[in-house]
Order: C-alpha cells, then structure tokens, then sequence
C-alpha cells in the first residue's frame, strides 16, 4: 500500500466532496474522512486535524494499478 500523502488544498471539506462525487459508483464510507472501496482497490482521503493537509492512503492488487490509480488522484486532489 501507498505511505501516506499529504496534499496542502485551501478547502479539504469541499476537496473530499468534489472526489466522494468522482467515485460514487463505488462503496463509500465517511467514518473518518471518506473511504471509497472498488474490488481491486480503495483509499482514504481525510483532512488534517491540525494543517490545512488532506492525507490520502491507497491500496490496490498490484504496484502498477496502485502508481497509476495514485497518478489519478493526485491529479484530480490538485485539481
């Protein structure tokens, strides 16, 4: 699984909900920040208590499907 990875956005409330609408073909859970489940993959995207980050972790079948499906997010995390 991916270390996890800190983005620095303006608003990580509006961030979460803006991917949670991305993926919502997929299972999604909110209990901390939001869990979004597929078969193969899934990640966390939970804002900071402390900084104004989003943290992400990220976890899929294979090294290739986890580097790409982290290319996407971060693209779509930074806008």
């Amino acid at each position: 699984h991916s270390d996890e990875v800190n983005f620095q956005v303006t608003d990580p409330k509006s961030t979460i909900e803006r991917i949670a609408t991305i993926f919502d073909d997929a299972t999604q859970d909110r209990l901390d920040g939001l869990t979004v489940t597929y078969p193969d993959w899934w990640f966390n995207l939970r804002a900071s208590n402390t900084e104004p980050l989003l943290r992400l972790n990220l976890e899929a079948q294979t090294e290739a499907e986890m580097s790409g499906k982290l290319h996407l997010l971060e693209e779509l995390i930074n806008g």
